[in-house]
């Protein structure tokens, strides 16, 4: 932001906090549309199955390859946004997206819409980094909750709601719809990006890209999700990979290349820097951060599973069962924001927490026969509780860091929010199959199951609540342990 002399101030801040802001909401949007994509696939797959003549366990890989390779390209975007400018990164992303969108909509059979797909992840996984690492760098410090609000609408909203989005298109049109709308409205934000967006960019001397640490991460956070998004198949009993290989060898890796990143770190060369760990707060946030997320996706695939296997509704009914929480968690986001500006996160996570423990204990409360709005209500709590806890947590963690690990922490935040995402899912979907009495179906025994487990964790987030700081991240990214 512009400073100076008290007789430049009035002229040049306004002027460069619009364009801040026509920034960020450029790259909201943008990343909004694109994080849109990670469930949008979801209520599809009863479609796609009969259309493209494949299994349903083939066709879960739409959505697990996106998770993938979301998992993999994100912990190298801290290293991406030392090295480049903000506006080629955009550029790139958007280009990438809208190429995978184009080839997803072309697409003759499996094989080619999962590359669509894969593209389309290339593109979405930098977007997040980028957006987080921007806000802290252009938005002042009392301002961060606010905006940081605003970003919890794509985090958590687009994700929520691209069932029901789904839902709406497959309702009257062929499923290649759901590229094709998206697609010009992809074209539109990479052309008002290559238009309007001018950053200053102030990076620092980038470091040389680490030959060991690339494989390394690849391998480690890959192998991590593949052997969670493998967990349900094998609860299914199908034959193939076992999950256990991919998860060890992905945890092996995931030491190596702690360790590794330990080892340039001395020399301020790391290809991911963990020393934000070091942070309390950020650790702290980051924690919660994750069970919330391991509770949101496993609603996400809950909830569907229960409106249309236990009360037998349409995929219209479930994706809308979820609407209204969505669209009143996007509405509080930026409430939420200022909130925390003045306040703090204890005071918003701590209650926040309380309400994602009540609805998940709700939920284990729900019959074959419970009514939707019983339902609706107890999963429009939940998402405001979760709008409670991600804007002040995502805030703090960050707004603690110093400004060199902006983007590194940042790419660990993203990271570790496709890993929960993962795990919840997996957790989740291998309990109600464990759990179920009609032969691994989705049924009442088995949803109550997992809304049970899902309920436990809920309890642990509740505790680690109350360890969150009661004052805003100091300004400038003090580090205040």
């Amino acid at each position: 932001m512009t400073t100076g002399p008290s007789t430049g101030t009035t002229t040049t801040r306004p002027r460069a906090q619009s364009s801040a802001n026509v920034i960020i909401g450029l790259l909201v949007g943008s990343a909004f549309v694109m994080i849109l994509n990670e469930t949008i696939m979801s209520v599809a797959l009863p479609a796609l199955i009969v259309d493209l003549n494949i299994a349903a366990s083939t066709a879960q890989w739409l959505t697990s390859g996106f998770l993938l390779t979301m998992a993999v390209v994100i912990p190298m975007s801290g290293s991406l946004l030392q090295r480049f400018p903000v506006r080629g990164i955009y550029l790139a992303s958007m280009t990438l997206f809208c190429a995978g969108t184009l080839v997803a909509a072309l697409a003759p059979g499996f094989a080619v819409l999962l590359a669509g797909r894969i593209v389309q992840a290339c593109g979405t996984a930098v977007m997040m980094p980028l957006l987080m690492t921007t806000v802290m760098t252009l938005i002042p410090a009392d301002r961060r909750g606010q905006m940081m609000g605003t970003i919890s609408i794509v985090i958590a909203v687009a994700p929520a709601i691209g069932p029901t989005l789904s839902g709406f298109i497959l309702g009257s049109l062929d499923w290649r719809w759901m590229f094709w709308i998206v697609l010009p409205i992809a074209l539109v934000a990479l052309t008002a990006g290559l238009t309007w967006l001018r950053v200053d960019d102030e990076r620092q001397e980038p470091t040389p890209i680490d030959a060991i640490s690339v494989p390394l991460s690849a391998i480690a956070f890959a192998g991590l999700v593949f052997g969670l998004s493998l967990l349900g198949e094998s609860a299914h009993g199908r034959q193939g990979v076992p999950a256990w290989l991919p998860m060890t060898v992905g945890a092996v890796a995931m030491v190596l290349f702690g360790a590794r990143q330990v080892q340039l770190q001395r020399r301020d060369r790391a290809f991911l820097d963990l020393r934000p760990f070091t942070y309390r707060r950020f650790s702290v946030s980051l924690g919660l951060v994750i069970l919330g997320f391991m509770g949101l996706f496993g609603a996400i695939i809950m909830v569907p599973l229960y409106v249309q296997d236990v009360l037998r509704q349409s995929a219209l009914v479930a994706g809308l069962a979820t609407l209204p929480g969505g669209l009143l968690m996007g509405l509080a986001g930026p409430l939420v924001g200022r909130a925390y500006d003045r306040h703090g996160a204890r005071v918003l996570v701590v209650p926040g927490s309380l309400m994602l423990c009540a609805s998940l204990w709700g939920f284990t409360t729900l019959s074959a026969v419970s009514p939707v709005w019983q339902l609706v209500v107890l999963q429009t709590i939940m998402m405001v509780g979760l709008s409670m806890m991600f804007t002040p947590l995502m805030t703090d963690a960050l707004g603690v860091l110093p400004d060199r690990f902006y983007s590194h922490g940042s790419a660990i935040l993203t990271t570790l929010q496709q890993v929960a995402g993962a795990a919840g899912t997996a957790l989740f979907v291998t309990v109600m199959t464990k759990a179920s009495q009609s032969g691994g179906a989705p049924d009442l025994p088995g949803v109550h199951a997992a809304f049970t487990v899902a309920a436990m964790i809920s309890v642990i987030a509740v505790v680690a609540a109350f360890f969150t700081a009661a004052r805003p991240s100091p300004a400038g990214g003090t580090p205040t342990h």
